[in-house]
């Protein structure tokens, strides 16, 4: 029986359906497509250039570059050959680049273009076994002995024999390390996820069976495929049940590219829902009259709808007539216009995302579920899904996991998609590996029915002076439930008191300016209206909050949190160390004189 590895099913759904669009690429204004048979010979012949530079089985191949076909192909191409793919975020420094290829043990490394390529430039001296450097599809020429374009790259197969790569193929096994995640370092540098063929395949097939994937669905990929989301979404799903994928031009074209392709599943971190509400909410507040009318009929409509059905009760008939009226003269065009009009399942996750946000998409007609998970265990920890959705919850844990709190409400988890360890970090593999439970460091709770809520962050934890712990995530995500507010960063470790660094929605701040007969001058954050709007709101969420959990003072910050500052991650979580450092005068201003 032939070992279940990731290239064996990869290869095989190329032999099963070779003629079937595999991905979309958009050339000269229009999308090509690429058929499971080319995408197999792609893999095949980049995975013999490789054995040809001398990769060995177990080393390192590092891809630096934004979600394209040569980022999917190098992945796989680098497993076939037994090599281990590490993706690198775009967004990272020089410093941050030389540190994981460094790490990983890569003497290959795969970039986007010349921007990408000066990082590995500038940390030359420091990166002894970097041995090639290659420039993908369309990038300019690099004079430097180092480099080989996409084409010489792939000429190297030409020296290889097929029966190499089938040698290759062949020594792989289920429990081989099948790729390194490396984590976005949000309290120090990046760990390397060490992540399983069997890992990865089992995770996928459950996930394919909870979002009912099959080979006629079709998504846009956008997110990093750096982060084991994507890269479960846009490489080993499609591996495993054959969906399509289009490659995203750019991020700047991603709403373009939505309402082309419009996909039928649909994952998104919070930021991007997030901006979805804004835009549809800013263009509904402008509907007036019967149009207005028409629209709130039907919003009530998907509301009731939505309140039973992702439930799993059954729907009164009256409503399921209501609601399919409602979708064909409200939700249908509005849908596609956002690019969700073929949408069957929308997902959030990578962060917590506010309830209301959730709660407007359903009056859109959109469910959006809630996932929660790790690079730790491939992704999912636990999800809602048709039938069993509890917005401001993240589901229950998918089949064949054991999830269970600790004794300080840490959130454990023990299963077949838990990841090997951390590559070269056994103390921190040790930490986060005990008696075959993975520790999340995430705090939890657990409804009656079995629905998991995340309470916040265990390392994150604030310990004011007078003792009391407060997870801040929740301040937090109340804070940023008004539309002024894009980003909140509570602050009150070992301090009398908390206070909360804001940063304002600049259009949002803008329009609300205008709305209120003020002009919308720079700079906003120290706009006295501005500012006293936001305190009213500030008061207003402490009341929802314990008075040692209220936030008594606030600044707003002049611009916005950014990951390129590093304050925040490629998938925009919080660097907090890093925002209290960069922001220290005006957390102490704060403070000052404070009783």
């Amino acid at each position: 029986m032939a070992l279940d590895t990731i290239p064996a099913r990869f290869f095989a759904r190329g032999q099963a359906h070779p003629d079937k669009p595999a991905y979309y690429v958009r050339r000269g204004g229009a999308w090509r497509p690429f058929t499971w048979r080319e995408y197999n010979d792609q893999v095949r012949t980049a995975a013999r250039a490789m054995i040809g530079l001398g990769l060995q089985p177990g080393q390192g191949v590092c891809i630096l570059a934004y979600n394209r076909a040569e980022w999917a192909i190098t992945a796989f191409a680098a497993m076939a050959a037994g090599g281990v793919p590490a993706g690198i975020y775009t967004t990272c420094s020089a410093g941050e680049v030389q540190y994981i290829v460094h790490h990983a043990e890569a003497s290959l490394v795969v970039v986007e273009d010349r921007a990408q390529y000066e990082k590995l430039a500038a940390e030359r001296d420091h990166l002894p076994g970097l041995r090639h450097i290659i420039l993908m599809q369309g990038a300019p020429a690099i004079d430097d002995p180092l480099v080989l374009s996409w084409e010489q790259f792939l000429a190297r197969a030409a020296a290889v024999p097929e029966a190499a790569l089938t040698e290759r193929l062949s020594g792989l096994r289920e429990d081989d390390t099948s790729t390194y995640i490396y984590t976005s370092g949000t309290t120090g540098p990046p760990k390397a996820v060490m992540l399983s063929h069997k890992n990865i395949l089992w995770t996928t097939d459950v996930l394919v069976r909870l979002i009912q994937n099959s080979p006629d669905d079709r998504l846009l990929s956008y997110l990093p495929l750096s982060h084991i989301a994507e890269q479960m979404l846009s490489m080993h799903g499609p591996a495993c049940c054959g969906h399509t994928i289009y490659w995203a031009e750019s991020l700047e074209r991603v709403p373009d590219n939505l309402k082309e392709v419009q996909p039928t599943v649909f994952f998104g971190v919070p930021r991007i829902w997030e901006k979805f509400h804004a835009a549809v909410a800013a263009r509904l507040s402008q509907v007036t009259g019967p149009k207005k009318k028409l629209f709130d009929w039907a919003s009530d409509v998907a509301r009731r709808y939505h309140a039973l059905a992702t439930r799993g009760r059954p729907v009164p008939l009256a409503l399921q007539a209501q609601h399919k009226l409602a979708r064909r003269l409200v939700f249908t065009r509005l849908k596609t216009a956002l690019g969700l009009g073929s949408a069957r399942a929308c997902v959030s996750g990578a962060a917590p995302i506010a309830a209301h946000v959730l709660e407007f998409f359903t009056g859109l007609d959109v469910v959006v579920a809630e996932v929660y998970g790790q690079s730790e265990d491939c992704g999912p920890t636990s999800l809602n899904i048709p039938g069993a959705t509890k917005f401001g919850s993240v589901g229950r844990p998918i089949p064949g996991l054991e999830v269970r709190l600790g004794e300080d409400g840490e959130i454990l988890v023990r299963g077949p998609s838990v990841f090997k360890g951390y590559y070269k970090d056994p103390a921190a593999t040790a930490e986060a590996l005990q008696d075959g439970w993975l520790h999340s460091g995430d705090l939890g709770a657990f409804d009656p029915d079995g629905f998991l809520s995340i309470t916040g962050r265990k390392k994150e934890i604030i310990i004011t002076a007078g003792g009391k712990n407060i997870a801040p995530k929740n301040l937090e995500a109340a804070l940023k439930e008004s539309p002024l507010i894009e980003e909140a960063v509570v602050i009150g470790d070992r301090r009398k008191f908390l206070s909360a660094l804001l940063a304002i929605d600049r259009a949002a701040a803008a329009k609300w300016l205008v709305g209120q007969g003020q002009p919308a001058d720079e700079p906003l954050h120290e706009n006295p209206a501005l500012l006293a709007e936001i305190g009213k709101w500030v008061e207003k969420t402490g009341e929802q909050f314990a008075r040692v959990e209220q936030v008594r003072k606030f600044k707003l910050l002049p611009r916005s949190l950014s990951a390129d500052q590093g304050e925040l991650t490629p998938t925009l979580k919080l660097k907090r160390k890093v925002i209290e450092k960069q922001w220290a005068s005006l957390i102490e201003a704060m403070y000052e004189g404070a009783d």
